[in-house]
Formats: structure tokens, C-alpha cells, sequence
């Protein structure tokens, strides 16, 4: 089922970075969006339901393991995956079928697979002439670090509620 129509809690929101007052990319952020749910369902078997998305990064009050992964080329984006330890830690078990008794390499290795997955199947919904390139995923452990961006870029949190926990995924773009 496809999601909702789009709509921002907050009027910072843009369509282009820097250009005040106009809605954002909807086509852009509905990729990531479907991208995060069809993966879930077929890859976790979990359907996770999209809540009220917000313009800015949003902050975590508990420790958190955070995926980040870029796209460069046509466009620039950075996607972040933020799941609170006990989400995160369903979720890999789901996709390595195993329990894992703590956050060791094999948690890291799958949630640095699921945001590769996303961010490449969101890729895939881009209409460019010229090629986009997937950074490497990385994974970080913790709840206070800063991702910094450019000053004009446009930061959409989408927090979603799923049966193993909820989580958020954050995005940002600079149209070339």
C-alpha cells in the first residue's frame, strides 16, 4: 500500500534548499519512505507505519544505533537510520536469524546492510541522466554526536512505529 500523502509538521521545510516558504520534494522523500517500508516487510516481516514527519533533525534521548549513508551525483543526500539499542537489535536479529546477545560486529554488519538496502532501492526511484553513487554505510553507537551539513540544506525526520520498536529516518538533499 503505498504511504500517506506527504505533509511536513513545520514551515522550514523546502523544496529546494534555501528557498523559503515552498513545500518539500515529495517525490524524493515518498522514495526513501517506500523504500523503508517494502524492505521491512519483506526482508523483517514488519510493516512500519509512517508517523507525522518533522523539518529538521530531530534528537534522541536514549542511545541509539545510527546508520548513515550518502548518494552523490545528480544529487546529494544523506540518509540516517536512527533505531533506539532494543529496536536495532530486533531488527538484526530478524535479518541475520539469529538473537544477538549484544550489539557486536554482526548487529553493526546488519543494520549498515538494511540502510545499504534502502538507500540503494530509494536510488533506484531517481530519475537523473547522470549515474548516483552510494557512499559506504556507516555505523555509530551513542546518542550525542552532530551530523553537519551545509548551511542551506533541508533536513526531513520521518519517525515510524513498527512491532520490533520504533525508529526514525532522516534525510537531507542539494539538488546539483
Amino acid at each position: 500500500m503505498p504511504p500517506a500523502p506527504i505533509s511536513v509538521q513545520s514551515g522550514s521545510a523546502t523544496s529546494k534548499p534555501g528557498a523559503k516558504g515552498s513545500e518539500p520534494d515529495t517525490a524524493f522523500l515518498n522514495a526513501f519512505v517506500e523504500s523503508v517500508q517494502s524492505v521491512f516487510q519483506t526482508m523483517l516481516d514488519t510493516a512500519p507505519t509512517r508517523q507525522t514527519i518533522q523539518s529538521g533533525q530531530t534528537t534522541q534521548s536514549e542511545p541509539t544505533v545510527t546508520a548513515i549513508i550518502g548518494i552523490s551525483g545528480a544529487l546529494e543526500c544523506v540518509m540516517l537510520l536512527r533505531f533506539p539499542l532494543p529496536t536495532a537489535m530486533s531488527l538484526a536479529g530478524r535479518f541475520i536469524g539469529a538473537v544477538p546477545g549484544s550489539l557486536n560486529e554482526e548487529v553493526v554488519d546488519a543494520i549498515a546492510e538494511l540502510a545499504n538496502i534502502i538507500a540503494g532501492s530509494a536510488k533506484s526511484k531517481f530519475n537523473t541522466d547522470s549515474p548516483l553513487e552510494l557512499s559506504l554505510p556507516t555505523v555509530v553507537q551513542g546518542d550525542e554526536f552532530w551530523i553537519r551539513t551545509p548551511r542551506k540544506a533541508v533536513w526531513l525526520d520521518v519517525p515510524f512505529t513498527s512491532d520490533a520498536g520504533d525508529f526514525n529516518l532522516s534525510v537531507t538533499y542539494n539538488p546539483n
